[in-house]
């Protein structure tokens, strides 16, 4: 008896305390704030690591260009067996000579190629890799600010969504009690039916919107997990009880910031980078024109000597070196096309800057005026939640007065429910706004 008391007695502490130390354990993970969550985002994100990796990549095809300056060098080396050496003196149908030569011969050597001149094209090519190694990096930038907003949508989202589920968990509480007023003032004989069924309805209703602001928090979680490169499934909670700041709409003017994009926007450095290498393309395709010009250099070993007459069954050495130059005739009529398509492409390139330029003007004044509007937003939405809530008490007064109807009171309610939803929205779009603002011109 005295075991099965002591196995009842852990269970029953189980049931008592495992809820509190689930409690416990959720109350150890730590709030996370926008900054920290960028800072996990820049280290894991899959798709940053994805940019860093294709950075390494244009790196690396730098030096390989660089490599292609240097000297062809290389050794060799053969071992054969030889037939006869039948000399044909008098003819194919003759009798042949037959030089004595070994049956097994070998050779070991080497061969230079140094290019003295090709037009400049090897040095064009590095500067072009550099100016592609370059445009990836750009690309880097702009993968980096897209992510920071893109996490920013995120958490903001999840901030919305917390603040919608605390203000609805307590409007359930206090349409619970009003739930619990009325149905007492029914049974006294002071209101109908009708106004329990009314208020019944209503806590129905919030409690679906209840149910479905929990689903859209568990979704946002699991997606500012992901873009921080974490499991889905990992617990994460953020500092949403910290108020907003919304700051005010004159910290920096509109021109201020087309002057910053035009000089730290990622996208417009691309396309001006691109046109450098259209340039530098252009350029490399008239050095076809040019002749090649090169040093080399070959030493070998071979035995037997079968190259020159007289023929020896010794081992024999024989090198050159030399300057050769070579001029492709065919490129002078060959290469006028690909340089005016080259040339057409490079116009194209700076009409896709231009256009740039101008959606750059159009981006950053949208997001401008979004923000103002968000603040605006903002101001309107406190004011009339003021309103509202004054508008709340009196007819809940009149309400118990019987002066008034429930479905006014239910109507109040709803609209200053709908009030918060619309300040805590106009909140976070205008930290949303600004920060889109300074993803477009390249400062987030």
């Amino acid at each position: 008896m005295k075991k099965y008391s002591s196995i009842s007695i852990l269970v029953i502490g189980w049931v008592l305390f495992a809820p509190s130390l689930h409690a416990q354990n959720t109350e150890n993970v730590q709030a996370l704030s926008l900054e920290q969550i960028w800072k996990i985002a820049e280290a894991n994100n899959h798709q940053l690591k994805l940019s860093d990796l294709n950075l390494q990549k244009a790196s690396l095809e730098v030096l390989e260009a660089k490599d292609r300056l240097l000297p062809e060098i290389a050794v060799g080396g053969d071992i054969k067996l030889n037939s006869r050496f039948l000399i044909y003196d008098n003819g194919l149908f003759a009798s042949p000579q037959d030089v004595p030569v070994k049956g097994y011969g070998y050779g070991l050597g080497y061969s230079l190629n140094f290019s003295l001149f090709n037009g400049g094209r090897e040095r064009r090519n590095i500067a072009m890799k550099k100016e592609e190694e370059i445009q990836k990096q750009y690309e880097a930038e702009l993968q980096n600010q897209s992510i920071k907003y893109n996490v920013a949508a995120a958490y903001f989202e999840l901030y919305k969504f917390l603040h919608f589920h605390d203000f609805l968990e307590a409007e359930i509480d206090t349409e619970k009690k009003q739930l619990t007023l009325i149905e007492s003032l029914y049974k006294n004989g002071t209101v109908l039916k009708s106004d329990v069924l009314r208020i019944s309805v209503k806590l129905s209703q919030l409690e679906l919107s209840f149910s479905d602001i929990e689903k859209k928090i568990e979704i946002a979680r699991q997606r500012l997990n992901i873009l921080m490169g974490r499991e889905a499934k990992n617990e994460l909670t953020i500092n949403y009880q910290d108020i907003v700041k919304t700051g005010t709409i004159t910290d920096t003017v509109y021109s201020d910031y087309i002057d910053i994009a035009l000089h730290q926007s990622p996208e417009y450095k691309m396309v001006n980078s691109e046109i450098k290498w259209n340039e530098l393309n252009i350029r490399q395709i008239k050095a076809t024109r040019f002749p090649k010009i090169s040093l080399y250099s070959n030493y070998n070993y071979t035995y037997p000597q079968i190259s020159f007459y007289p023929y020896s069954n010794d081992l024999w050495g024989f090198g050159q070196t030399g300057i050769k130059a070579q001029f492709s005739i065919d490129n002078l009529y060959k290469s006028k096309h690909s340089i005016a398509r080259a040339q057409v492409i490079s116009h194209q390139v700076k009409e896709k800057a231009e256009m740039k330029k101008d959606e750059i003007y159009l981006q950053v004044k949208e997001a401008y005026l979004q923000q103002q509007q968000a603040l605006e937003s903002v101001e309107t939405a406190a004011k009339i939640i003021a309103k509202n809530t004054e508008t709340v008490r009196v007819i809940r007064s009149s309400y118990l007065n019987q002066e008034s109807l429930l479905t006014d009171l239910l109507e109040a309610e709803n609209n200053l429910l709908e009030a918060r939803f619309n300040l805590t929205a106009a909140q976070t779009n205008v930290k949303l706004t600004k920060i889109r603002l300074l993803a477009i011109v390249g400062i987030l």
